[in-house]
């Protein structure tokens, strides 16, 4: 995504990758996409766009928790059940979405998402993953 190579996510940048889907995109939605941002797109910060985007928005983390537990079945959380319910209430994931978001999990050959592990994922931050280095 990053056209010129310069560590940094700009409208040029985002034009660029709209283009090469094939989508012509207004200047006015170019500058929304990077006014989301609450600094430089870094891929620290466009992880957290993307973290954002996926999940809705910033719930806090006893909301998170409290969302997953209703699918844990001793520690497990069964995917089928779980994509099941993304694909079908609230804010509707598509099967790429949840392919996307499956790719980040671990899932057994049963099929079945440690809870816990599921839950950490989802609720550290940016800043504990990348060892609290400033952007």
């Amino acid at each position: 995504m990053d056209h010129d190579k310069d560590g940094i996510l700009g409208k040029n940048d985002l034009r660029a990758t709209w283009d090469s889907l094939g989508r012509l995109v207004a200047e006015k939605e170019l500058d929304e996409m990077v006014n989301e941002a609450s600094g430089p797109i870094n891929f620290t910060q466009l992880l957290t766009l993307f973290a954002k985007r996926m999940s809705g928005g910033s719930d806090d983390d006893d909301v998170v928790i409290a969302a997953f537990k209703t699918f844990d079945d001793e520690g497990k959380i069964d995917s089928e059940r779980l994509k099941h319910a993304l694909m079908t209430w609230g804010d509707v994931f598509t099967l790429k979405e949840v392919d996307e978001a499956y790719d980040a999990m671990d899932i057994d050959d049963k099929g079945m998402i440690d809870t816990q592990k599921l839950i950490a994922m989802l609720t550290s931050s940016a800043e504990e993953e990348d060892g609290g280095e400033a952007a």
